[in-house]
């Protein structure tokens, strides 16, 4: 079996090792990615229940508004790495201007080499929406539009595009990313009606939380999906973040046609995170062979 590629992610905050450190020790160990989630901030009322709430652990961790700046801290990855790929896991797209955005990710792409993943969400706090200017309730189809602007400013001379909420008038922006059609996108989420939907319409890959050794089940959605929008289903990535860490699983994953898998660091503790990173090397180091 063949392992997919291994990367890590964890919640980089002002109080971990900086993010240039994290990536270099990343990369040393031959981690394919390194992955930084975002929160512009967290609304004190904490109205929206958080997604990760269990029974005895509904608290929302405080690390959610002590992270670093997402684009920031992976500018300083991308200054002292070379081969690393710079993902984001994932940017709360609707709470963006998408102009602004596709100037950073297109700068951030073309400095790197092309290093750059972008994984992209719909967003989950109504309040923090809220803060953003941002209607909850269409979230999804904002998403969509400036996904699509970001797309025009990073592969046309002059863009332009029309949409459903948003639209950019004929405009001129540079630098383009190195990547020929800008960074992958990968939208992050589960496996409903909606989510498959706009994967199909508009995305290159599906970035799922799993700690499971299969997604055969999920991953034939999304193959059934992309075949009824007339979607090539080989030009859909699969990145699985939270993933296993027996080495066996992860083998079992890339056999069913998963892309990467990403590995989680917990705590802030910088020699616990160089272990842990250890650690995780090890595995990875297992599940290649």
């Amino acid at each position: 079996m063949t392992a997919p590629a291994i990367g890590v992610t964890l919640f980089p905050t002002s109080r971990t090792l900086p993010p240039a450190r994290l990536a270099k020790e990343a990369e040393d160990r031959g981690f394919e990615s390194i992955w930084f989630p975002e929160h512009s901030h967290i609304p004190a009322s904490r109205l929206t229940r958080w997604p990760g709430a269990q029974p005895g652990n509904e608290n929302l961790p405080d690390y959610y508004w002590h992270l670093n700046d997402q684009i920031v801290g992976l500018s300083m990855a991308a200054a002292v790495t070379e081969t690393i790929r710079l993902g984001t896991a994932v940017t709360l797209i609707p709470q963006h201007d998408p102009v602004w955005l596709a100037k950073q990710v297109a700068t951030l792409d073309h400095l790197s080499g092309g290093r750059v993943e972008l994984g992209v969400g719909f967003a989950w706090n109504r309040e923090q929406c809220a803060s953003h200017g941002v209607d909850f309730a269409r979230r999804r189809e904002l998403t969509r539009d400036h996904v699509g602007i970001m797309r025009a400013l990073w592969t046309q001379d002059t863009a332009a595009y029309e949409g459903e909420l948003r639209s950019l008038e004929p405009s001129w922006a540079y630098p383009k990313p190195a990547q020929v059609g800008g960074p992958p996108i990968i939208l992050g989420g589960g496996w409903g009606p909606k989510l498959l939907a706009h994967l199909c319409e508009w995305a290159d890959g599906w970035m799922p939380i799993s700690a499971r050794s299969s997604l055969a089940g999920r991953l034939a959605l999304i193959h059934a999906a992309a075949v009824e929008t007339g979607r090539d289903p080989a030009t859909l990535s699969v990145t699985v973040m939270g993933a296993t860490e027996d080495p066996e699983g992860l083998a079992a994953l890339g056999a069913e046609g998963v892309d990467r898998a990403v590995l989680t660091v917990w705590g802030e503790d910088g020699d616990h995170i160089l272990a842990e990173l250890d650690r995780l090397a090890e595995i990875r180091r297992q599940a290649i062979g």
